[in-house]
């Protein structure tokens, strides 16, 4: 299998030593000059000088992750060519325009990195809420805590905290329950570095949203997580409760005298907290690629997280509840 890869950033390169890893054979690019030369001799991959040349390649598959803005194009330009494409969160900057490709692609031929849907505990999470074991789930907790905030560059570009970071659990919520969410209420503070105030952004951040069938989620947020990277779902129903990311590395201390739990290092970046998750993920797309499976997250599941991700964006600046059906178009 030859599959092309744009954008050779952080990510980018972790899924160039991912796909290698899984015997697959590279093209690849990034605009940055000498990146695509380093990341190609790494992994013995093609090098090519354009996104055009990438996908004149003879590839069986594109991967982007590229720039956001560089997203809505790239996608379009994959599938008007008949290749499957692996894009990375999100679809595009806005969910406007994410509904936009939506409607020109093809949905079954794309799939989106939300990563979280291949973490092991969220997947039993998911089937403890199929199976009936948790009884009528009524309280969703999720929490995305990242140690630091990206560089000032990046959040200028991020779109806001609830597009970026938030949405993640938006998804993952949507996805463990099957539910859609109708309303939400958001609030923030931009304390910490100038930037969150200068581009009208918050650095931490709570959203409650209530589900289509009642079920109340909070999902909190924060670019400040002094003890390292916490990711949590805690789903609690009226026969039984379950939680994903309560492991031996939780930073969280325990006031709880003689309480030695968790008593590992702490995770302290998103790579290391899903690792595998990351690697089921693109193993999926081959798969996908291969004719063997569907789309494990469409385009229509990126668009709806990017609608509570806008609905939230605007509860945050307007101090009320917002509906779904409010801003969709």
């Amino acid at each position: 299998m030859r599959l092309g890869l744009i954008g050779l950033g952080r990510i980018g390169a972790f899924h160039a030593e991912t796909l290698t890893g899984l015997g697959v054979d590279l093209v690849v690019y990034d605009p940055a000059p000498g990146v695509t030369e380093r990341v190609a001799d790494k992994y013995a991959a093609k090098p090519e000088m354009s996104i055009t040349h990438v996908l004149d390649a003879g590839i069986d598959g594109l991967v982007i992750a590229a720039a956001t803005d560089a997203h809505p194009e790239l996608i379009i330009a994959g599938t008007e060519r008949g290749l499957p494409v692996f894009c990375e969160k999100p679809v595009a900057r806005g969910a406007t325009e994410a509904a936009d490709i939506q409607r020109r692609t093809s949905d079954a031929r794309v799939q989106i990195g939300y990563n979280r849907r291949f973490d092991e505990a969220i997947q039993r999470a998911k089937h403890a809420v199929e199976s009936g074991e948790l009884g009528r789930l009524h309280t969703i907790r999720s929490t995305t805590m990242d140690p630091a905030p990206p560089p000032a560059a990046y959040l200028e570009g991020s779109g806001g905290i609830f597009r970026d970071c938030s949405v993640h659990d938006f998804d993952t919520i949507r996805y463990v329950t099957g539910r859609e969410v109708i309303e939400v209420y958001a609030t923030g503070s931009d304390r910490g570095d100038e930037v969150f105030a200068r581009i009208g952004d918050a650095s931490t951040t709570a959203a409650v949203l209530t589900l289509d069938d009642g079920t109340i989620a909070v999902v909190s947020n924060t670019r400040y997580n002094g003890r390292g990277y916490d990711v949590r779902l805690e789903l609690h129903g009226s026969a039984d409760s379950i939680a994903a990311g309560l492991d031996d590395r939780w930073p969280m201390r325990s006031a709880e005298p003689g309480v030695t739990f968790p008593a590992g290092t702490p995770h302290d970046f998103f790579m290391d907290r899903f690792l595998d998750a990351y690697r089921r993920e693109l193993a999926a797309f081959t798969e996908l690629v291969a004719g063997e499976r569907e789309s494990p997250c469409t385009v229509a599941d990126a668009v709806e997280a990017g609608w509570i991700a806008e609905a939230c964006t605007t509860s945050l600046r307007e101090h009320r509840p917002v509906r779904i059906d409010e801003v969709k178009q």
